[in-house]
């Protein structure tokens, strides 16, 4: 969503590398290139004018004037203060101390509040909660169906007593879905409203009698991220009529320009608490403002990866997996186990999304969005119409097998062959890095074949014993040198002495003498 902002900012920035000091005019051409790429990305003007009156003052100041590197402060500038208008510190949901919590759901139709309601029960469910997404949204057709169905894939619990489409109080059933789950035990309550195609009377008074009906400790306001300018005047309606305490952002997945996720907790005095960013059910996290700004910066987002790491793979089976690799050559790690490795990542989401949280991919963006994910489904298929004995070892894997394997996973035996290869030479990769060896051909690592120290001695032995710049010392050596090529002709010895001069003169010592036969 916030790729075009974030060519713009990276443009501006590179502008600014390279230069020792800043004028005056550079801060003024910098803010006059940030406020344009702020417009362009759909950012309230209110915020946009807060945002750069705040970058120049401070640009302008011993911070900068004073650094040895005045383009990186300006970077930390605006990063802290893109920070700033996402809300600062990343806020958490309150909970009541006598369960159940009451979490309410407001916004327009459209906003994306059923599926959210499922993605926020299946996210606390993970948290260790145990939530009831309640029906109170009785207008818009079938709408009782998709938040049972969305529940059922959730796993979570469902209180929809009303059929909806036009039929029974949407009031009474927030309040009997209190007393259901105290019955049931359930601790997180999520009240799914209804919405309409724009603000109205009628849709801002059945909201404030849900509301004072159920008494939330949290009313969330949903809000999709693709809808720009309107989302804030939106939200401000909400909050003078029914109020509201923090903001959910949906589709932050689309290709909208994201100015609502910029402007709408500066605007409102609300913070975004979280965001959707896809259609799985598990495209749903809590939203950190510093992540956020630095993803648009194109610093990647590290902490958010590692997380997902911890959540897909086990201490135990990362120990494992080291220990095999660890082995000699990593014979031990087999076709089974880099399968058992993909398909775990998998599990962690999109391979181009988890590329794009790496630092500096900014820059790789076009080859991230051209990735084809059916790759790793091809990769899957070839390993899986192998024997348990081609997984074990992929040595024995000649022509026939490779034919085979290629007519049972429906691809061409060259990409088996070159899958097989590709294995092989990742495993050794591994295997030497896993034992402490380093990643070959990579300078300035202990162990690694391409190391500094290593090219020297090359290069020494390459060019053999330096000659003299003195015409007297370098003809004195190039006589020495002769006589050297003259005694080893006449059957000299390694030390560069006639044998009979080795005979008379020369004399191992006797401690060296038990050594020799």
């Amino acid at each position: 969503m916030f790729d075009t902002l974030s060519d713009r900012l990276a443009a501006t920035f590179k502008n600014l590398r390279g230069k020792g000091r800043l004028s005056e005019a550079d801060i003024d051409a910098t803010a006059r290139e940030i406020r344009i790429a702020l417009l362009e990305a759909d950012v309230a003007l209110p915020v946009v004018r807060a945002f750069i009156k705040q970058v120049k003052e401070r640009a302008a100041g011993a911070e900068v004037s004073q650094a040895l590197n005045p383009a990186q402060q300006v970077i930390k500038i605006v990063n802290e203060e893109l920070i700033g208008i996402l809300g600062g510190e990343t806020r958490r949901l309150r909970f009541a101390k006598n369960p159940p919590s009451v979490i309410m759901l407001a916004g327009l139709q459209g906003a994306g509040k059923t599926t959210l309601a499922g993605k926020l029960g299946h996210w606390l469910k993970g948290q260790g909660h145990a939530p009831l997404l309640v029906a109170c949204d009785l207008q818009r057709p079938n709408a009782v169906n998709q938040l049972s169905v969305v529940a059922e894939r959730a796993g979570v619990g469902i209180f929809a007593p009303e059929p909806g489409n036009g039929v029974g109080d949407p009031v009474q059933v927030a309040k009997d879905s209190i007393e259901f789950a105290r019955q049931k035990q359930y601790d997180v309550v999520i009240v799914d409203t209804a919405g309409r195609l724009g603000i109205d009377q009628e849709l801002m008074q059945q909201a404030a009698d849900i509301r004072d009906a159920v008494s939330p400790d949290e009313v969330l306001f949903v809000v999709d991220a693709m809808i720009g300018q309107d989302a804030v005047n939106t939200a401000e309606a909400f909050r003078d009529g029914v109020g509201f305490d923090g903001v959910v952002l949906s589709k932050l997945d689309g290709d909208a320009r994201g100015g609502a996720a910029l402007s709408i907790a500066h605007v409102t005095g609300r913070q975004v608490m979280f965001a959707s960013n896809g259609e799985k059910l598990d495209d749903f996290d809590a939203f950190h403002p510093d992540r956020m700004a630095s993803r648009i910066l194109g610093m990647g987002d590290m902490l958010t990866l590692i997380e997902k790491a911890e959540q897909t793979f086990s201490q135990q089976e990362a120990e494992k997996m080291a220990s095999k690799l660890a082995s000699k050559k990593g014979q031990d790690f087999t076709l089974d186990d880099f399968l058992a490795q993909m398909e775990q990542v998998r599990k962690m989401g999109s391979i181009s999304k988890l590329l794009g949280m790496l630092p500096g991919m900014a820059q790789m963006k076009d080859q991230i969005n051209n990735l084809d994910e059916r790759d790793v489904d091809r990769t899957a298929a070839i390993i899986k119409s192998m024997t348990p004995a081609e997984r074990a070892d992929a040595t024995i894997i000649n022509g026939s097998r490779r034919a085979r394997i290629a007519k049972g996973s429906g691809v061409e035996v060259s990409a088996v062959k070159s899958l097989v290869e590709r294995f092989m030479e990742a495993r050794k990769m591994m295997s030497r890095m896993a034992q402490g060896g380093g990643m070959p051909g990579m300078p300035g690592m202990p162990g690694m074949g391409g190391g500094p120290g290593r090219q020297k001695k090359k290069q020494k032995a390459a060019k053999g014993k330096q000659r003299s710049g003195n015409p007297m010392k370098r003809k004195q050596q190039e006589l020495e040198e002769a006589a050297r090529r003259e005694a080893a002709e006449q059957g000299g010895n390694a030390f560069g002495l006639p044998a009979a001069a080795q005979d008379e003169k020369f004399e191992l010592p006797d401690e060296f003498k038990k050594f020799m036969g």
